[in-house]
């Protein structure tokens, strides 16, 4: 059998596009490497990744994916798949070896929701993306898993990937298994450095009996647990995100210096040395016991040279991977999703397709580069929090900016991840960026509050609010110019988000 569409990788993202794809009216099919339910790293959601989901289910008739977008309905919908709940993102600077710091000049806090009802999520990836196959599956979709391939042959009319027995012929090959998955080794594709991102390793694993962290002794704008946890030191930095499975995701990512000097190939007993030299953390997991075996990542980020070819195309997922910070994987993904879907729906079967997809995979790529110079530059301040508070208001000036057109049906303000191809936003990132090692904290970390503001939708580096951010709508309401609202656009925008009880 010829298939329109062989989708390689049954992860959420592999899983969404072939549904999508048999939406759209295409023959596909979808293999497995592995088998479900698998451990897979990557589990915090954003709300402009939950945004992006919903516009797919709704777009595509998905009405079983829909609930997954927020916390309360997924709840309602699904409460015995295991997640997180998460309200915003926390972060502590730490100096190794000792106490922590627990004012607020050590700290950062951006709420994402008002509330749990409507709050984002951390996605248990073994149950969440079986969901998604079993939901593939039910829409007829062909599903193989254990399926062992190791070649590749195009021709001028199809692709054809065999291996153990298999024999797969299709029309178009989309590759949703990962960095340095199938394409890139049976093509052997070349992996090229990101620029601007230093070299780095990552540690992690699942832990059971993991406490809370006790670091606020004034009240926060949400419970700092309920979050995307990023603890920061010189070269590197912790995450800690908690599941109502008992479950709790945590690990290490670091420069190549900071990862020699702490051992990470060491596994549990690095993690144990480096828990040692962050006295709150250190009791968070005391009575803590890994539930699966440490995971050493020696070349954490990863770019693919070639993200397209005539007949295949690498997913966002596949095609390149920045680091877990600020948890910008899931929205690249999702918009690269997002893009594809429409060149099928539109241009499948003419003469333009392959250049088509050529020009989505191309932006995909643009957009990795533009993610790489944002953490790239947080690396870079680790070390000085003041400068890395101010840098991460670039990245949440441009999300909370972009969700908030798009909630007003006006995405054509913010086409790019990040605004990166926005005539003053991008130039204005650069420029910053190539700063951030400036004697000077003071002055750039003014010049940065100076240079958001005609985006900033969310009173962001607002001294009076001390590092300390929630979701307040009056900064949504007295920065409506901004975005060409009138005040009857923003109340039926935050009706239609349910921000009210």
């Amino acid at each position: 059998m010829l298939y329109d569409i062989a989708i390689v990788g049954s992860g959420f993202a592999g899983s969404l596009m072939a549904m999508i794809c048999q939406r759209l009216g295409r023959s596909v099919i979808l293999l497995e490497r592995g088998k479900h339910p698998r451990f897979t790293i990557g589990e915090s959601s954003t709300p402009l990744t939950n945004l992006l989901l919903e516009e797919l289910a709704a777009r595509y008739d998905l009405p079983a994916i829909a609930p997954l977008a927020k916390w309360g309905t997924w709840q309602a919908s699904y409460p015995d798949m295991a997640c997180g709940l998460k309200r915003g993102f926390s972060f502590f600077h730490h100096v190794l070896g000792q106490p922590d710091q627990g004012d607020r000049d050590h700290q950062l806090l951006v709420a994402a929701s008002p509330n749990d009802r409507i709050a984002d999520t951390h996605w248990y990836r073994p149950e969440f993306d079986h969901f998604f196959v079993k939901e593939a599956q039910k829409l007829g979709i062909e599903y193989l898993e254990e399926a062992e391939l190791s070649k590749i042959s195009e021709s001028e009319d199809e692709v054809r990937l065999s291996g153990s027995g298999l024999d797969i012929r299709a029309r178009l090959v989309i590759d949703a298994s990962g960095p340095r998955g199938f394409l890139h080794r049976a093509l052997k594709l070349p992996e090229v450095q990101i620029p601007d991102m230093p070299p780095t390793q990552a540690l992690y694993s699942h832990f059971s009996g993991v406490g809370l962290y006790a670091d606020a002794v004034e009240q926060p704008p949400y419970p700092i647990d309920a979050a995307a946890v990023h603890h920061l030191f010189d070269g590197g930095w912790i995450w800690v995100l908690q599941f109502n499975n008992g479950v709790t995701s945590a690990g290490v990512a670091a420069t190549k210096d900071a990862a020699e000097r702490l051992r990470l190939q060491d596994g549990e007993s690095a993690w144990e040395d480096l828990l040692a030299q962050m006295p709150g953390l250190q009791e968070q997991f005391a009575q803590s016991r890994k539930t699966r075996p440490f995971t050493y990542v020696p070349k954490l980020s990863f770019r693919s040279g070639v993200v397209s070819g005539n007949r295949w195309v690498l997913l966002p997922s596949a095609a390149g991977f920045v680091d877990p910070i600020l948890s910008t994987g899931f929205a690249l993904t999702l918009l690269g999703v997002s893009r594809l879907s429409e060149i099928i729906e539109k241009d499948w079967g003419t003469q333009d397709f392959a250049c088509q997809v050529g020009k989505v995979a191309k932006r995909s790529d643009a957009e990795l580069l533009a993610a790489g110079r944002l953490i790239g530059s947080l690396y870079s301040s680790m070390s000085r929090f003041p400068v890395f508070a101010a840098v991460s208001l670039l990245y949440f000036t441009a999300v909370i900016y972009s969700e908030t057109v798009r909630r007003l049906g006006k995405p054509e303000l913010a086409q790019s991840f990040l605004l990166h191809e926005d005539v003053y936003f991008g130039p204005l990132c650069r420029e910053i960026y190539g700063r951030v090692s400036e004697a000077d904290c003071r002055k750039l970390v003014d010049d940065i509050v100076r240079a958001i503001e005609p985006l900033n939708l969310a009173g962001l580096g607002d001294a009076r609010r001390r590092n300390w951010y929630p979701v307040d709508a009056r900064d949504l309401y007295e920065s409506a110019a901004k975005v060409g609202a009138t005040e009857r656009e923003i109340t039926a925008l935050l009706e239609r988000a349910g921000f009210a009880q």
